[in-house]
């Protein structure tokens, strides 16, 4: 525990930068001035885990526009079967873009409720061909927010850190992602494990277990479906010893569904006396939280639920009413310093609803028509699929690929981490979903989440890197505007026009500037192989980092198929071969990895140049790239080396003679490890962009 002395003179530094937030309210400066705990410099110093889900919003819809994230300006949208960008989604009559939804002339803060069923869901992300999104979401499924209409959550995302590569886990509604973020997974780990692919029976495919009727103490809940019976991360930490709570109305949680443990039947089967029961059922108030800040008996895992009105969904809620709420939890967590001091609140999102997001899901790999798998993976993938063999659960136009289908991920929704060891308007880019909140308990606590899947260990976080617990107490110190009394401004929300798209597509905006960026796990690799006379392309994929990453692998020269997914765990590598026969030995395949990672294969088995090869190495201690060319054949070739961002100079030759290795390097501390650069010759192109990562912090990308 730190010590009193160590506190005061904590809190003594803070007071320095009190002027600056003199104009704002208590709590925030309370959020944002006080210290953390910084007794061991480890997670360690971390006592009590609040997460707060809220409902339905993806990730461009709220911070597409806002600086410094994977939005709008995204240098690297991935290529729809028409051959545009992402952007140019379709209705089926109609390409609809990305559009502003004003809340000054409209009604768009109540954005009425989409589509997002499994049925749906599946239709529009296409087996990550995208295309159709508004098609089987509806038009306004495009629409996005700006600073000026939501700016709690950007004054938020400015004050703490956001993560800009935090997806929903299933490629679904509600129940399936709130039974992920209570349990570890929606669908059976014993049948998983065993490599048995779920259906209904022993999963959560649409909203269902969840949905309760009666009332609690009296009559009680009745369920629907059969209950599911892996643990729970509630029952987790209660065998461990571990305190926690659910704070809640139950009786005001919209029917059920904000509490993903009553599908589960250690819930159902709890009885009044029993420790689920009485930390998981019972009312607990924000008022009863306020409480047990107040007295330092906070639990050390604590889970609110929203009611339905303030929960943020679109329609009956609003972001201004989610705002509120969360300002109401907020205010409650600061209001005891020695608390706050050993907080982490985590702020997510349970799915995005229907709403457009632009960055291809990292998932398993799809299945062709011909039941190929489209993709390979380092681990085991039996058992990571739903089975739906009479298409119960499928659109009837949905008929890209059969009845086996990736769980997910889905689309990225928002989430905020906000701690005392946060601070600072970071982002963090490296691949979460609902399980990292677990891993997170995990890393925190020393438990072990049995539901939680090897693919989702392997490329999803576990949020430590989005902590600074070495040094917490440097990071400025933003400020919040105050949020109350949204029902004035919903009245008046109300009696405005309906948003509806533009009849002109709206220039794509996104706000100009860099943000501190977390440094990320990732050292990726993939290279070529062409054999000319037998017109096969080999892709060698490698993963020489500390994380897993999923590589996903558009063919432009056939856009129509479904991109290929590649899984590759830390010290890995797998390969996979492209036959060039019925395209006369042309190739063009575009990869696409985490935070802006992309490399370009372009060319044909025909002339000199099919014999030579560039490959990409780092050297992160010098915060620099290495190109390195061969030529097999048997002649002197000239290849040209340009800078597609960041460099200014350029371009430079690449001269490579036969049999031997000609390098080229380059340095990117002038461009903070971001590298874009492509190498062309005669029917030949290579492209490598990315960000080279040494362990410290850097920005993001400044070409967006």
């Amino acid at each position: 525990m730190t010590s009193r002395r160590r506190f005061l003179q904590l809190t003594a530094t803070a007071a320095a930068n009190a002027a600056a937030l003199a104009m704002f309210p208590p709590s925030i400066r309370r959020a944002l001035a006080l210290p953390a705990s910084n007794l061991t410099g480890t997670i360690a110093d971390v006592e009590h885990v609040v997460m707060l889900m809220l409902e339905n919003r993806s990730f461009d819809h709220y911070f597409g526009t806002l600086r410094g994230v994977r939005g709008f300006a995204d240098r690297h949208p991935v290529p729809l079967p028409s051959g545009k960008p992402v952007w140019q989604q379709s209705d089926g009559e109609r390409e609809i873009a990305p559009f502003h939804l004003d809340t000054k002339t409209t009604s768009a803060l109540r954005v009425p409720d989409t589509p997002h069923s499994f049925s749906d869901a599946q239709a529009a992300w296409n087996q990550g061909k995208f295309g159709l999104w508004p098609k089987f979401k509806t038009p306004i499924s495009m629409g996005h927010y700006r600073r000026a209409d939501i700016p709690f959550q950007f004054a938020l995302a400015e004050a703490f850190t956001l993560c800009d590569a935090y997806h929903c886990s299933v490629t679904t509604g509600t129940d399936p992602n709130r039974i992920v973020y209570m349990s570890g997974s929606n669908f059976d780990p014993t049948l998983r494990a065993r490599g048995i692919d779920c259906t209904d029976a022993d999963s959560e495919p649409n909203n269902l277990r969840c949905w309760i009727k009666g009332a609690l103490p009296t009559p009680g809940y009745t369920y629907a479906g059969s209950a599911l019976t892996w643990p729970t991360i509630p029952d987790v930490l209660e065998s461990a010893g571990i305190s926690w709570r659910i704070y809640q109305d139950p009786n005001d949680n919209w029917t059920g569904a904000m509490h993903g443990g009553l599908a589960f039947a250690s819930f159902r089967s709890a009885q009044p006396g029993s420790p689920l029961y009485e930390r998981g059922m019972t009312h607990r108030s924000l008022e009863q939280l306020a409480q047990d800040v107040k007295e330092r008996s906070l639990p050390q895992v604590s889970w609110v639920l929203p009611p339905m009105l303030w929960s943020e969904h679109p329609a009956p809620s609003s972001p201004i009413q989610g705002a509120e709420f969360t300002a109401r939890v907020l205010d409650t967590l600061t209001s005891n310093p020695q608390v706050w001091s050993k907080t982490v609140f985590f702020l997510l999102f349970d799915e995005n609803d229907g709403l457009f997001d632009h960055i291809p899901p990292p998932a398993p790999p799809s299945y062709n028509l011909d039941g190929t798998p489209a993709g390979k993976a380092t681990l085991d993938l039996n058992g990571e699929y739903f089975s739906d063999p009479h298409r119960k659960y499928l659109n009837a136009s949905d008929q890209i690929t059969g009845t086996r289908r990736p769980w997910g991920l889905g689309p990225r929704v928002p989430m905020y981490v906000i701690s005392p060891w946060s601070r600072g308007g970071w982002v963090n880019s490296q691949l979460f979903d609902h399980t990292s909140v677990g891993q997170f308990l995990e890393q925190r606590f020393g438990i072990r989440i049995p539901a939680i899947s090897p693919w989702h260990r392997a490329v999803c976080g576990d949020m430590t890197s989005a902590f600074d617990f070495v040094n917490p107490n440097q990071a400025p110190l933003p400020v919040l505007p105050r949020v109350t009394n949204s029902a004035a401004p919903i009245a008046r929300i109300e009696q405005l026009p309906k948003p509806a798209p533009p009849e002109t597509p709206e220039q794509l905006f996104q706000e100009p500037g860099t943000r501190r960026s977390r440094a990320l796990p990732y050292e990726l690799h993939v290279h070529a192989r062409l054999a000319p006379q037998s017109r096969i392309l080999t892709l060698e994929f490698h993963n020489t980092g500390r994380a897993g990453a999923v590589f996903h692998v558009y063919d432009r020269l056939h856009l129509d198929r479904i991109p290929r997914r590649y899984t590759v765990e830390p010290t890995k590598s797998l390969t996979d071969d492209w036959l060039l026969h019925q395209d006369q030995g042309r190739y063009d395949l575009w990869v696409y990895g985490p935070n802006g990672f992309v490399r370009e294969f372009q060319g044909d088995t025909t002339g000199q140049y099919a014999s030579v090869e560039v490959n990409l190495n780092y050297d992160p201690g010098n915060t620099l790239i290495r190109l390195i060319g061969t030529q097999q054949g048997q002649h002197a070739v000239r290849l040209s080396v340009r800078a597609s961002a960041y460099h200014l100079d350029g371009p430079w030759p690449l001269h490579l003679v036969p049999k031997r290795h000609t390098t080229i390097e380059h340095s990117l501390i002038g461009s903070h490890g971001w590298y874009d650069f492509t190498v062309t010759g005669e029917r030949f192109l290579r492209r490598f962009a990315g960000r080279v990562e040494t362990g410290a912090p850097s920005v993001t990308d400044p070409a967006l």
